[in-house]
């Protein structure tokens, strides 16, 4: 199989690229994207949803909820937990909270982004 360097994705491709490599919420895919994607209107989500979704079903990104998580150190953290089902994403995607920051800074259940072992093949 082979796989396209990052340079070969749209600008906006690679931003969800970027925010999933940072393993990132996801409203944080918004400071890595040109404009007029990164300002637009949050209330209507599906031009970012259409671009994401076809990186899930490519394989190279999937879509979990921040859990808690306890470091060897016994510090309190967040990490992902298991992958969102695809069937469940386009009524998440399609949610315009997802996809602002939580107004009380909690971030612990949201989506977040995440390269697949596939996705961490792809030449940056």
């Amino acid at each position: 199989m082979s796989y396209p360097a990052t340079d070969e994705l749209s600008s906006a491709e690679r931003a969800f690229m970027i925010n999933a490599t940072e393993i990132d919420i996801l409203p944080g895919v918004r400071g890595d994207l040109d404009e007029p994607l990164a300002s637009a209107d949050p209330a209507d989500p599906a031009e970012l949803a259409a671009i994401l979704l076809p990186l899930i079903d490519r394989g190279w990104i999937e879509v979990c909820r921040l859990i808690a998580w306890t470091a060897p150190d016994g510090q309190p953290g967040l990490q992902p937990g298991p992958s969102i089902p695809r069937y469940d994403l386009p009524a998440l995607l399609a949610d315009a909270d997802n996809w602002e920051y939580p107004d009380d800074g909690e971030w612990l259940g949201r989506l977040t982004l995440v390269l697949t072992e596939t996705g961490q093949l792809i030449p940056r």
